[in-house]
């Protein structure tokens, strides 16, 4: 995700930009407090590129943001069809905002079947913007439209804007030797062009972007910049838009600070180097490509000059085989994947269960079972996380709430890992791997000190006296074994998956020992520290809306929208999942209600039934989407009155 950089102290100085441009213009501007807008079109359309710009402009411009990406799981599905359609939203404000929000305000609908798969989510008075020329007769015969939607009275209630956009592309960039199919290939310039001169959006940076992106073709770089210019002219002279509009700074919504726009991705992989570096370690990437988690290992792989050593393994198993072997060898390892891999990599996970190992196993959760929905979004790999692994095989689980508290999560995972000496799961998924946000790009002296202590010689005195290297005597406090690096003197010990003898590390078939081991293990990860679930409650509610993960951002959204009504409802989040925070029972048992929605079909419900007996109530959706925030608040109302 390209991103800019923006401060609450420059922000004010956006709003100079809109002013500057009114006094210029004659058309009428208005002003409005929050905007959502869908790009959709072909996948070949470039439409990710086009709301990553936008997105980019606009965190600049110092507003609030959140986007969704929305794409299809085919390489390149056939042109034109409904299965091939790709979309970018975005939902910016001058105030905090916490979702992509509900229903477009705006669709950028580059063919038929973009207009066919997307106009359903518009609200009646949406605007609509549609590349005419696409709109031929086997273009709409190929996706159901007998008439022309854009003739037959379909949208009238809808402002429409008819626009020929890959003519006025072609018109535009006929200075150019470039073929017409060349030409073509700019629309979306002309199209984000419009929609930045609709919304007041910067310029500087998407030229610049394209003179980079283009550096050894600036032909093709002009002939972009060229059409970008073309679709703000476009909108500046044409009597069919004769609105713009301003959506102000957000400069209310944020600490002090300096902010980027980041992705969950991103920010995942920032936080994995920011902790190698707080660990004075080696972070060693072991990963084989899958979506939606390959942006990780793409990110990772371009920061040698952090110490990061990645490793595309052929398979999942070697990915994860070659990142215990660098945990074995001082290394912070991690291993990154989605549901299918975790499956492939549960073995060597209770490997590393067995050999105490530090380890942190990345899920970003989409869509299943098996190859299930690649591209869309789900949260159905909890209980996977908890139990997926044969025998006694306890894991810690940890969530972020948001694409920018990816970071911090990463962050919280290697604490685990190099305190506990345990496999971790940081559990993510494709709604926040894509999506993004603005960041505030913490100081230094913010970040946890995770620096780790290695063996360095004998810490056992047998009864005759001599003084000896146990691999599992444990530390007290956390039970975590001493990390021994191989080849250090004196060091020298056994490891494998066969049961350990306690202290000693020598392979035992006791009985007894097996016992010990089991529920030593079971007492490591559930003596984890980890802070207390925070509850917010201003009004004394009755009922609790408890969440995990991605759902953070519409739950938050409908809360508010309910307490702007006047209900009261209370709401907790949960970044560690095992072990739980100590005060959640507590917590549950002072609600009459416990409503908890989740993006699968009640796996967090069943971990609170199971542990706390408490007659938790599900509200489930699986269909690879987000939850929206109207539908979440009213499921709640519903909770609070039945």
């Amino acid at each position: 995700m390209t991103s800019q950089v923006s401060s609450p102290a420059e922000q004010a100085d956006g709003a100079v930009v809109g002013e500057q441009r009114r006094a210029a213009g004659t058309k009428d501007v208005r002003r409005l407090d929050r905007v959502i807008i869908r790009f959709a079109g072909d996948s070949g359309d470039g439409m990710q590129l086009t709301g990553d710009r936008f997105t980019s402009e606009t965190a600049s411009f110092g507003n609030d943001l959140s986007t969704l990406p929305n794409f299809p799981a085919e390489i390149r599905a056939p042109a034109g069809t409904l299965p091939g359609v790709s979309s970018f939203q975005l939902h910016f404000a001058d105030h905090d905002i916490l979702t992509p929000g509900d229903a477009p305000n705006v669709l950028v609908a580059m063919n038929p079947a973009a207009l066919k798969a997307n106009v359903g989510d518009l609200p009646r008075g949406a605007e609509i913007i549609v590349n005419t020329d696409e709109f031929t007769k086997r273009a709409m015969q190929k996706v159901g439209y007998d008439a022309s939607p854009l003739e037959d009275g379909s949208l009238d209630g809808y402002h429409l804007h008819p626009v020929p956009l890959t003519t006025l592309t072609v018109e535009a960039l006929k200075e150019f030797d470039l073929s017409r199919k060349e030409a073509e290939r700019s629309k979306n310039m002309f199209a984000l062009g419009l929609l930045s001169w609709m919304y007041h959006r910067p310029t500087e940076g998407t030229e610049k972007f394209l003179r980079t992106k283009f550096a050894r073709k600036p032909d093709i770089a002009a002939a972009n910049i060229t059409a970008f210019r073309a679709g703000w002219n476009f909108g500046e002279t044409t009597e069919d838009f004769a609105v713009s509009y301003e959506v102000a700074p957000a400069a209310k919504a944020f600490p002090v600070g300096t902010y980027r726009n980041i992705s969950g991705n991103l920010a995942l992989s920032y936080g994995l180097v920011a902790a190698s570096r707080q660990a004075d370690l080696p972070l060693f990437l072991g990963s084989y490509p899958i979506t939606p988690a390959s942006d990780i290992l793409h990110e990772l792989s371009k920061h040698k000059n952090f110490g990061v050593r990645t490793f595309q393994a052929e398979d999942e198993i070697a990915g994860i085989g070659a990142a215990l072997g660098a945990a074995f060898g001082g290394s912070l390892a991690v291993t990154t994947t989605s549901g299918p891999g975790v499956a492939l990599k549960s073995e060597t996970i209770g490997l590393a269960v067995s050999l105490e190992l530090p380890l942190v196993v990345v899920d970003i959760q989409r869509g299943g079972p098996s190859t299930g929905l690649p591209t869309k979004t789900e949260q159905a790999d909890l209980l996977q996380a908890m139990y997926g692994r044969n025998g006694e095989a306890p894991v810690p689980v940890v969530a972020p709430c948001t694409p920018a508290d990816c970071f911090d999560a990463a962050l919280e995972a290697a604490r685990i890992a190099l305190t506990y000496r345990t496999p971790v799961f940081l559990l993510s998924d494709g709604y926040l791997a894509n999506g993004s946000e603005p960041w505030r790009i913490p100081d230094l002296d913010e970040l946890p000190d995770l620096s780790v202590q290695f063996a360095q010689g004998p810490n056992h005195t047998t009864a005759d006296g001599t003084e000896v290297f146990w691999p599992y005597k444990r530390d007290p406090r956390t039970l975590a074994r001493p990390w021994a690096i191989p080849g250090t003197p004196g060091l020298e010990h056994r490891v494998g998956g066969i049961e350990k003898q306690d202290g000693t590390g020598n392979i035992s078939y006791d009985p007894a020992n097996h016992d010990f081991m089991v529920r030593t293990r079971q007492a490591k990860i559930d003596g984890i520290e980890v802070p207390d679930v925070e509850v917010d409650d201003p009004n004394g509610a009755r009922t609790l809306v408890l969440g995990w993960g991605s759902t953070y951002g519409p739950i938050t959204a409908a809360v508010r929208r309910l307490r702007a009504a006047g209900e009261s409802i209370a709401q907790a989040h949960l970044r560690h999942l095992n072990p739980f925070p100590k005060n959640l029972g507590a917590v549950l048992k002072r609600y009459d209600k416990v409503v908890i929605p989740e993006m699968n079909l009640g796996q967090l419900a069943t971990l609170v039934r199971a542990k706390y007996l408490v007659d938790a109530h599900s509200y489930n959706q699986v269909n690879g989407m987000p939850f929206k925030a109207e539908q979440l608040a009213t499921a709640l109302k519903e909770a609070i009155d039945g």
